[in-house]
């Protein structure tokens, strides 16, 4: 018998996330390149490569809203599928919203089509955010529907939340903000998939950091161990990385 039968059992879980020789190839141009990887529970992990380095192709694969060419993706050990889909929480780069829509409308349908939407964390990030539930997201700055989309996604309790370039249409005032809310919302045995190119600003809420490039993983590593190796902060590792 182990000495300690809990991390055993944790240790014989399976994985989160993993990716097994992934490949993803469009009008014959290869977008994913056998790709293998593995998410942890508990980490935030941020995505990072140039512009068509395959960042968005690989995170809507892990989201089924790609078939991959060949190998596949399991989520907690198993094929990816309603199941896989109800645990993870995914904001797509582009806005999806129904511009027809107020606020107080997308909460609503929100809590109708998810039953891990908590609507009163909704509500208060909302307020937080100083958003108006009476707003039609047709009068909204990019950076306001931006916010609302950042606040359905992090209203639900899911097992993987993927964000896809979140800050992009924020102001730089506003980014520290979201970020420590993104962190006080963030549980424990959660895992979070962060692709972006404000590395700089984000790089203090990373555990992980992976590298893509051309379609494969060219670097995954512990956040605080590639600082410590290089002595210098993971943006200007990345900028090292990808000069040329």
């Amino acid at each position: 018998m182990p000495k300690n039968p809990t991390k055993s059992k944790l240790t014989n879980h399976p994985p989160l996330i993993e990716c097994r020789n992934l490949s993803k190839i469009i009008n014959q141009q290869i977008i994913l390149n056998h790709i293998n990887l593995t998410i942890p529970r508990g980490k935030i992990i941020g995505l990072l490569g140039k512009n068509g380095a395959g960042k968005s192709t690989l995170l809507k694969t892990i989201n089924d809203l790609i078939v991959p060419t060949s190998g596949q993706v399991l989520v907690n050990g198993q094929p990816i599928g309603a199941t896989s889909k109800y645990n993870i929480s995914y904001l797509p780069e582009r806005t999806y919203l129904d511009k027809t829509m107020r606020v107080k409308d997308a909460l609503k349908f929100f809590t109708e089509f998810y039953n891990n939407f908590e609507l009163k964390r909704a509500n208060r990030l909302i307020k937080d955010f100083g958003l108006n539930p009476d707003m039609h997201i047709s009068h909204m700055s990019k950076g306001m529907q931006e916010k609302l989309q950042l606040i359905l996604v992090m209203s639900r309790q899911a097992e993987l939340y993927i964000l896809d370039e979140p800050l992009g249409g924020i102001d730089p005032a506003t980014r520290d903000y979201i970020l420590d809310t993104i962190l006080s919302n963030f549980t424990d045995n959660a895992s979070m998939i962060i692709s972006t190119h404000l590395i700089a600003d984000v790089e203090r809420i990373l555990d992980e950091v992976i590298f893509i490039d051309q379609g494969k993983i060219l670097l995954t590593a512990s956040a605080d161990d590639l600082r410590n190796q290089h002595h210098t902060s993971i943006d200007e590792i990345f900028r090292q990385q990808f000069k040329h």
